[in-house]
């Protein structure tokens, strides 16, 4: 069930649920953006972090990984089957591929690792909540090269009779790629368009590869061999559309 109460006015505070088991890292970001002007509830454990998610109202959840009681990948998912609109970040010690492809398979929006630059995910929270404002929606239904349909308003499509869900992100990237269809997007240019993260900062992530693998998995029969979803080699990405409207 998608909440439907976190669109504020301009003058209100955007409320964050920081999930952290380390007492230092917990209290020392609270200060921090209770000082840029969030209101953030916290929690120490897995399981009051899953609680203070699924009934809270939050515009963005910064999330650990390694937490004592429920792990933060049981708590992306458990997010994810309520509320595919939720925005979450996951904060993670761990820098493997494997670690964070998980994660971000599950539905996180992103990650950034440990030791991070506290500015840096000032700037990642804020960019995370500037693409989750209101926004016009000036593409309602999508019909790609293949027939898969997808319609953008209610994050859901339909494969072969098949049902299609998609995350909030998930569907900014394809409404951005539709929009943009008759040329290859580069990767910078979703990080900095649909990521909202501001073309000057040196950003290592593997966001949008990952993204781009999972959307492959949902609308193309062969995603090894995509033809709604294309890679332009050298070039960047690219939508097959055969109607929006």
């Amino acid at each position: 069930m998608c909440s439907g109460g976190r669109n504020r006015t301009m003058n209100q505070a955007h409320k964050i649920l920081l999930v952290e088991d380390e007492e230092a890292i917990r209290t020392g970001l609270i200060d921090v953006f209770v000082y840029h002007g969030y209101t953030i509830d916290s929690a120490d454990t897995g399981p009051e972090g899953l609680r203070l998610a699924l009934t809270g109202d939050y515009d963005l959840i910064l999330l650990d990984i390694m937490l004592p009681g429920i792990d933060g990948y049981q708590i992306c998912n458990s997010i994810r089957e309520q509320d595919r609109h939720q925005a979450i970040i996951m904060l993670t010690a761990k820098s493997s591929d494997e670690e964070i492809i998980r994660g971000l398979r599950l539905g996180a929006d992103d990650y950034i690792a440990k030791p991070f630059s506290v500015a840096q995910l000032v700037l990642r929270v804020e960019a995370v909540l500037r693409r989750i404002s209101p926004q016009t929606q000036d593409l309602a239904v999508l019909t790609l090269a293949s027939g898969v349909v997808i319609d953008t308003l209610n994050l859901s499509g339909q494969c072969d009779g098949e049902e299609l869900l998609f995350t909030r992100r998930e569907m900014d990237i394809l409404k951005y790629l539709a929009q943009n269809s008759e040329r290859p997007v580069t990767r910078e240019e979703l990080l900095s368009r649909v990521w909202g993260y501001a073309r000057h900062l040196d950003i290592e992530t593997r966001t949008v590869d990952i993204h781009i693998a999972k959307l492959r998995r949902k609308i193309e029969s062969e995603p090894r061999a995509p033809v709604n979803l294309q890679t332009v080699r050298g070039a960047g990405y690219r939508l097959h559309v055969a109607l929006a409207h």
